[in-house]
């Protein structure tokens, strides 16, 4: 994973590089961001593809307040992007490979992540079609 410094970025919104702070500095804010539990969970369920507020409300058990709560901290922090189909909103990981970092501190650990499946009962439009295409 590539930490972005000021000048890649110019006119962008990452917190910490506006922060004019170094790639250590960087790397640690990251870490800070990602080390808390909920957060820890959301970055499996959204996976290496993307996915909706009311899927990860469901799959993580989450008050709707609180998930987005987490949502603002990891999408300031440049870690997901997001974007609105009606009244949905869609997140997905800016760099994939995060998770494979959030894997390997599990390893470490000899922790096993839960292995998070979208809820059926989803309504959005992307739970809609990826049901409608299963079946």
């Amino acid at each position: 994973m590539t930490l972005l410094t000021v000048g890649a970025i110019e006119g962008s919104d990452n917190i910490f590089a506006l922060m004019n702070i170094s790639t250590v500095e960087q790397a640690a804010a990251v870490f800070q961001t990602i080390g808390q539990e909920a957060r820890l969970q959301i970055l499996p369920a959204i996976g290496d593809g993307e996915t909706c507020v009311c899927q990860l409300e469901t799959m993580l058990g989450l008050q709707q307040a609180g998930l987005s709560q987490h949502l603002m901290a990891l999408r300031e922090a440049w870690i997901v992007s997001d974007w609105r189909e009606g009244t949905y909103i869609h997140y997905r990981l800016r760099e994939p490979a995060l998770l494979d970092l959030v894997h390997h501190a599990a390893q470490f650990q000899s922790l096993e992540l839960p292995c998070l499946t979208p809820f059926p009962d989803c309504d959005c439009p992307n739970c809609s079609e990826r049901r409608n295409n299963e079946n």
